[in-house]
Parts: structure tokens; sequence; C-alpha cells
């Protein structure tokens, strides 16, 4: 009888014994507001941790039961420098400098004493922080978790003007220069404030050394000022803008001594082509980029077209907009049919202001393709779409700001680009169109297009019905694609 009874009520004590530390935290009175605490449980246990919050609590510290960025201090007992980082790494760390990462025993003595103390002392210091960022950092952009928190925007926007230059001059060269230096910029969870930081770094040359060391000590880089400056830039900008305008037609409206858009259409010598002529009419509407709400109202129209046509299309909204982006210059679809082949049946003319279609050049016998970025084979459309007022609020809240005057036009026309791919090549086109690929053929031995995953090893292309597939096909840890902002 008596085992009996000690048996049965055992568990009921320890229960108990939680019950009592779970007090609801709106019942502790927070006196220290500005230090909002988050324990690690790693190498603690969850008893002596519950044990140390509610203890913490109970001296008038804010701890939170979960990490997140409001957190200013995070605990750890028992933690090497590298075991810490590491968990705040897999947590996806933001900026190093929005929180302080201390011992266990700074917070006890703040405990003891009753109210916080100087923490310099118990606290990790940042450069250890950057350090095991810097190390964890591939030179490979499918490998960095990239979102569009940028701490380095003013760094990555003088980047990017360079890089736009260089384009416009055709040298590829210091375009990748620049571009893989503001890629990794991009990637980083803490804001550059001395050269030092960029020490290990991939792609930090001597060139991008130079201009990141002005922008720091001078807050701007006259290597950049001078291509603002420059007449050339900013015409081939201006000419570029225009829907249908490449850079060859650019450069050959400036040698003919054009330098606005006013000049270029009273020009009696220029025959425009049809494309041109719905870039120049539409200029306003299209300049003034695409907003998230109507690249949704885009998204509607488009679904809605298709699905008349075969109700069992897949309409997938790519690009910017897919990684997370608010606002975009265009909006780009891609579209399939699980097992049919109506796919060239897809593209519609209803509905759209202008378009181009281009029938597919695609080929299986031609594959795989050697020119791993060069647009792919598929039925395209280079359209722009009227998209009604009513179609941006619906499901919205957001207001287009080309419909905030009254008088103006109802509608907005707006850049689209649509892509038709057979169902068996999909996941391929999708990863193309929202993130790189130049890992597999330096890493892998792979080719990787828009099309297809080739294994040059073993001489087989590789299936995948998404591209959680192709990422293990390469071996890769699977990026969303709000993480692949590279």
């Amino acid at each position: 009888m008596n085992k009996i009874k000690t048996t049965s009520f055992s568990p009921m004590r320890k229960r108990q014994k939680r019950m009592q530390i779970a007090v609801p935290l709106s019942s502790y009175k927070i006196e220290f507001r500005d230090i909002i605490i988050f324990i690690v449980e790693r190498k603690m246990g969850m008893s002596r941790r519950a044990f140390l919050m509610d203890l913490a609590r109970r001296k008038g510290f804010r701890v939170e039961n979960e990490f997140s960025d409001c957190v200013t201090h995070i605990v750890a007992e028992n933690n090497s420098c590298s075991e810490i980082l590491g968990w705040l790494h897999k947590h996806k760390m933001e900026d190093s400098s929005r929180f302080r990462i201390l011992d266990i025993s700074w917070l006890t003595t703040c405990m003891e004493v009753g109210r916080p103390v100087d923490s310099e002392k118990y606290q990790l210091p940042v450069s250890q922080v950057k350090q095991y960022i810097k190390n964890c950092i591939s030179q490979y952009a499918c490998q960095r978790r990239t979102t569009l928190k940028n701490y380095n925007q003013k760094l990555t926007d003088a980047f990017e003007i360079l890089v736009e230059n260089y384009e416009f001059n055709e040298n590829k060269e210091f375009c990748l220069t620049f571009g893989r230096a503001a890629s990794v910029l991009k990637c980083l969870p803490f804001t550059v404030v001395r050269v030092n930081d960029i020490e290990g770094l991939p792609w930090m040359g001597k060139q991008v050394r130079e201009i990141i060391e002005d922008i720091l000590e001078e807050g701007e880089s006259s290597k950049v000022k001078a291509v603002l400056n420059n007449e050339n830039y900013r015409s081939i900008k201006l000419f570029t803008s225009i829907f249908g305008v490449g850079l060859r037609t650019s450069e050959k409206w400036y040698k003919m001594g054009l330098r606005t858009l006013e000049e270029v259409k009273c020009n009696k010598n220029l025959t425009l082509t049809r494309m041109q002529k719905a870039g120049f009419f539409y200029y306003d509407d299209i300049i003034s980029g695409v907003s998230k709400a109507e690249a949704d109202a885009a998204t509607r129209i488009v679904q809605d077209t298709v699905w008349k046509i075969s109700p069992n299309a897949v309409v997938t909204l790519a690009g910017g907009f897919r990684r997370g982006k608010q606002t975009g210059h265009d909006v780009d679809f891609l579209i399939t049919v699980p097992g049919s082949r109506q796919e060239e049946e897809l593209l519609h003319p209803e509905l759209l202001l202008y378009y181009d279609l281009i029938e597919s050049t695609f080929e299986n016998t031609k594959l795989p393709s050697r020119k791993v970025d060069a647009l792919d084979h598929f039925q395209k459309c280079f359209a722009i779409l009227k998209v009604h007022k009513e179609r941006v609020n619906k499901g919205s809240t957001i207001q287009s700001n080309v419909f905030a005057e009254k008088g103006t036009k109802d509608w907005k026309a707006i850049r689209v680009d649509l892509v038709v791919t057979p169902f068996q090549h999909y996941a391929f086109a999708l990863l193309g169109w929202t993130g790189s690929r130049r890992y597999a053929t330096h890493e892998k031995k792979m080719m990787l297009d828009n099309h297809a995953l080739y294994d040059k090893t073993k001489k087989i292309f590789l299936s995948a019905a998404n591209e959680e597939e192709i990422f293990s096909h390469l071996g890769l840890d699977y990026l969303e694609p709000w993480e692949r902002n590279a």
C-alpha cells in the first residue's frame, strides 16, 4: 500500500513544482525596461534556465521566453565563443551591435546587487562576433543567406552605380568586381564602420577597398561622384529607362548629340520601333515603378486570364517580388501546366496595352547549354499590362501613388514579363529567375541553367520537381526566396 502511494504521489510533486515556476509574465513588475534579456538554454538545461528566468523577473528584470530582435542582452553559461556564435548564426542573428552577448555571471551579479551592473567585462567583444560571421561567409551567393535588411546600403548603392556604369562601357571585369562586392556586403548582419571590418571577406580587392575607404573617411567616393556627373552616363541611363531601348540604341542617340527624351521624340531622323513607341507613350507610368500592391493586382489579372485557358496552370510571381521586395521596375511571371503540352497556348493578348511575343526556341537536344547566363529559350512575352485602380485596392489597403490625385486616370500601365515553361523544366526556370547558379560550375562539375541540371562527371541530367531538390543535388542547404537577395 505504502509503495503504491509513494509512486502515485511522486509525479504530482514534480508537476506542482513546474506550476509554481510558470508564473504569468503579467504578474512580474518590470523595473529595468531598457534591458531585455534572453537566456540561452544550451548547456544550461531547461530547469536551471526556468529557475534563473523566474528569479531575474522577480528582481525586476525583463526576460524573454523566445529570442527575437527586441532582445538587448543575451546570457549564456559554459559556452565557448564559437559555440554561442554558432547558435546565434543558426538563429539568423541580425546586427550584432543591437545586443550584448554576456556570461551568466553578469546576470547573477545583477541579481545580487538588485540592479543592472556594467556589462563590459562580461561581454563577448564585437570584433569576435564579426570575425566569426566573416569566417562563415562563402564566396558563393547560394551559400549566403541574404535578406532585404541591408546594413551597408550606402556602400552597396555606390557599388551599384559603378556596376551600371561599367555595364554601359561593357567592362565585364569591373562589373563583376563591384557586383560581387555589393552582394557580400548585403549579407553582413553588421554595419561596416572601418576598413578592417572587411578583412577576410571574399571579393574585397584593392579597387573595392579604396571605394569603401573613401566613403567611410570622406562620406562619399570621388570615383562614384565622377560617374554621376558624367554626361555620357546620365544620358545612357536616361535612354535605357525607356521600354524597348537598349545600350546600342542609347549610344547611337548619344553620338547624335541627343541628351533628353524630348530631343529624341522631336528628332525627325529617328524611326522608333513599335516597342519604343509604347515605351515613350507609357513612360511616366513605367518609370514610376511597381508597388507590391500593384504586383499583386497584376498577378490576379494574369492568373484569371491564364486559368480561363487552362484551369490547371500554375502562375508564379518570380523575380524581386518573390524575394520579398516591396517595389520593382516590372513584374516577372513564370507559367506552366502540370502534365500537359498546353503551355504554347497560354499567352493571350487580352488586357495588354502592348506585347511582344517571342516563340520558344527550346530544344532538348541542345541541352546542356554552355551559355549558363544566357536568356532562356522558353516562350516569353514582354508586355505592358493595364491595371485598374479597383484591382490594386482589392485585397490591399495600400493604394498606388499613381491614383492619389483626383482627376487622374483610374488605371496604370505596368511592365510585365511572362515566361512559359514545360512542367519538367519548371523548377530550373524558377530557380534561374530567383537566384544564382555559379556554384554548380565551379564546385560541382555540373551545368545549371534555366532549363536543366547536368552532371558532367556522370554524364546524366538530374531531374527536380522543385527548387529544394536542385539545392539537394548540389549539396547545398536550401535558401528560401527571401534569403536570396544577393
